[in-house]
């Protein structure tokens, strides 16, 4: 089986936090500019982690277990370097193929796989759970710009 991605843009982090998507692909933007928050599918090139073997990982959180599975994680040590962030929309320029985000856990140069609107109704739930080490960690986005992560994550 052949799987393939396609680069349709890198995340600029001069300047603020944005995305610049190529030529092709720069009038995807229309009618995004009605959506609060996007979901931004990126590809973790600068770890340097892609096809990594860690199946369970030695404590990558400060009140996590001493071991833990990758995909109880959000490690940068994973069998596929895809990442999935959710980021404030600030600006859409659709002529310039610019998305302007307040903030994305991207490094720049990072190239985006794919943009999705964040829908209330398939990307929200209402119950969920978590384990007792992460219950204090924020519950909402907007909270988390002023939470201590570097004290959270070992890794």
């Amino acid at each position: 089986m052949e799987i393939s991605c396609t680069v349709i843009g890198n995340v600029e982090q001069r300047d603020g936090c944005r995305i610049v998507l190529q030529a092709p692909y720069k009038h995807g933007l229309k009618g995004l500019a009605g959506f609060g928050h996007v979901q931004v599918v990126w590809f973790a090139d600068q770890a340097g982690n892609a096809g990594s073997a860690f199946t369970v990982i030695p404590k990558p959180y400060a009140k996590g277990p001493e071991q833990i599975g990758v995909f109880a994680t959000r490690s940068p040590y994973r069998p596929n370097s895809l990442c999935i962030s959710t980021a404030c929309v600030v600006d859409v320029d659709e002529e310039q193929g610019i998305l302007q985000l307040g903030y994305i856990d991207a490094e720049d140069g990072t190239p985006v796989l794919d943009i999705k609107p964040y829908h209330g109704s398939e990307d929200r739930v209402r119950v969920y759970k978590t384990p007792v080490w992460c219950a204090h960690w924020p519950q909402w986005i907007e909270d988390s710009e002023h939470f201590s992560w570097e004290e959270e994550f070992l890794f």
